[in-house]
């Protein structure tokens, strides 16, 4: 079995993790003791793959040992119990904050979830900006990649396979978060690439590069968990694919900092920023 050193341009993320985790505490101490706050609902897109609601509730559990106390639930655009309607006739008195699963503003990011929030029942429901892009975004992906075995070298590069969206916001996202990528794998060429409704597609971009000379590529799985998009896109990879993001805890840690922006924002939550 091949072993591979560490990269030291992954070396940073132990670093972010902490700092991002002082913040978090820090927000924590300004919490009133015995209140509590608005439940946290991830929402995912849902799959038939049955894998991906476990990753999920894998993702979940790692966001409530961070952040112990805290009502943290699961729901779905579609396909998969609870779907999201059910789970915010459910919610909690206090209301409930929903968090997209989703790294790019597309659709169901700017429209599906806002207007389940404002036909929620009487309670107060907030929503989110994205995952992505964003520096523990970054982190999640770089690690996945170091796992699956990535080495920097001559002729190397990555494809960053997403699912994408015709919304043009989604397109932009994605473009800077394969930026974002790139800086942090010390300047080598990411491509963004779509698995539907965008292009290029993950071949196309896997035959551009190749074109450019890289022919060590890498494919990047920019999805939460296992399923029809993240399996196709890793069967193209001409090298390594990394994993899906899953319960990485620069996720899970991410997915907290969306929950904390909404309740430290007190205008419209229809359009928070990404950062």
């Amino acid at each position: 079995m091949t072993t591979h050193e560490p990269d030291p341009t992954l070396s940073s993320s132990a670093d972010l993790l902490g700092r991002i985790g002082t913040q978090l505490g820090a927000r924590l101490r300004q919490v009133r003791p015995g209140t509590r706050g608005p439940a946290l609902i991830a929402v995912g897109h849902g799959s038939r793959d049955p894998r991906a609601t476990a990753t999920l509730r894998l993702l979940l559990d790692r966001v409530r040992e961070l952040r112990p106390g805290l009502d943290a639930r699961l729901a779905h655009i579609e396909l998969n119990p609870p779907l999201l309607p059910d789970a915010l006739a459910a919610q909690p008195e206090g209301g409930a904050v929903l968090v997209p699963l989703l790294f790019a503003r597309g659709h169901h990011v700017k429209h599906d979830l806002p207007a389940a929030a404002a036909a929620a029942p009487g309670r107060p429901t907030r929503t989110t900006a994205p995952l992505g892009p964003h520096p523990l975004l970054v982190e999640a992906l770089a690690d996945r990649l170091a796992e699956a075995g990535w080495t920097a070298g001559e002729g190397t590069a990555v494809v960053l396979a997403a699912a994408g969206s015709r919304d043009p916001q989604s397109g932009a996202d994605t473009r800077r978060l394969a930026a974002l990528l790139g800086e942090r794998l010390g300047g080598v060429p990411v491509v963004p690439a779509y698995a539907s409704a965008a292009t290029p597609t993950v071949p196309e971009a896997l035959r551009a590069l190749a074109a450019r000379g890289h022919h060590r590529v890498a494919v990047a799985s920019c999805f939460t968990a296992p399923g029809l998009f993240a399996t196709r896109s890793a069967a193209h990879a001409p090298w390594i694919a990394s994993a899906p993001l899953g319960a990485h805890p620069a996720l899970a840690r991410l997915v907290l900092h969306r929950y904390d922006q909404a309740l430290a924002h007190t205008g419209p939550t229809r359009e928070l920023a990404s950062a």
